[in-house]
């Protein structure tokens, strides 16, 4: 079974993509050489990091940097896991400002983690994408995108492309000058050319979505 490194060549990457397609290409000139992400590097607890991505869902960073702070001070511990999760009664968690549905969907992760449902870290880098993918979204509250954050920002795989996501499809549609922001089915055909990268990719089409926008701030993600 192939193993799966964590992170990849930006360099390499760079290069490639802007031989490949010269739009992209020239905005990746004005952008600069985007740097590898220092979590590729990093250990983390893959229940830990869903557990987080619940409590991010929905909320703004400081109010959920609120919440999270109070479960951690609830449960006594910086790390979420069925160990400690177990810690605290519903009553308690809700008081934290979690929220029902939070709630049901940190019970099923916790319970999944228990009966060894959730792959650990050393068992992913034995796994693709696809097997990945299908192992976490039966988790309630983790849908596809969650998991691709995961996938992109802290196992560091190349070729992930999340298609679903607004500001990928808008930055696709200012590269491609499209008149209308294109469809996931139509993103998924355009991001062909794209392969193996498609994760560096998306790095830049939030940039430019983002400069669009003339945002203040970047655009959060699940795993930022």
């Amino acid at each position: 079974m192939p193993r799966h490194s964590r992170g990849f060549d930006t360099g390499a990457a760079h290069a490639h993509l802007a031989r490949r397609d010269r739009r992209l290409g020239s905005w990746m000139r004005r952008i600069g050489v985007i740097e590898p992400d220092p979590r590729w590097r990093k250990p983390f607890d893959p229940v830990d990091a869903l557990a987080r991505a619940i409590l991010y869902q929905q909320l703004s960073g400081k109010a959920a940097a609120t919440i999270v702070g109070r479960v951690e001070a609830a449960i006594d511990s910086d790390r979420f896991h069925c160990d400690t999760l177990g810690r605290c009664d519903d009553a308690t968690l809700r008081a934290c400002g979690v929220s029902g549905n939070k709630l049901l969907a940190l019970r099923d992760l916790a319970r999944r983690e228990s009966v060894g449902e959730i792959p650990s870290l050393r068992r992913m880098a034995g796994m693709d994408n696809d097997a990945i993918i299908a192992a976490l979204v039966p988790v309630r509250g983790i849908g596809r995108w969650t998991v691709e954050m995961m996938l992109m920002f802290r196992l560091g795989r190349p070729d992930v492309l999340p298609i679903d996501d607004l500001g990928i499809r808008k930055g696709a549609q200012i590269v491609d000058r499209l008149e209308l922001m294109p469809t996931p089915k139509q993103l998924a055909a355009i991001g062909e050319r794209w392969a193996p990268y498609r994760s560096y990719v998306g790095f830049y089409l939030w940039r430019i979505a983002d400069s669009a926008s003339e945002a203040k701030t970047p655009t959060k993600r699940s795993q930022d």
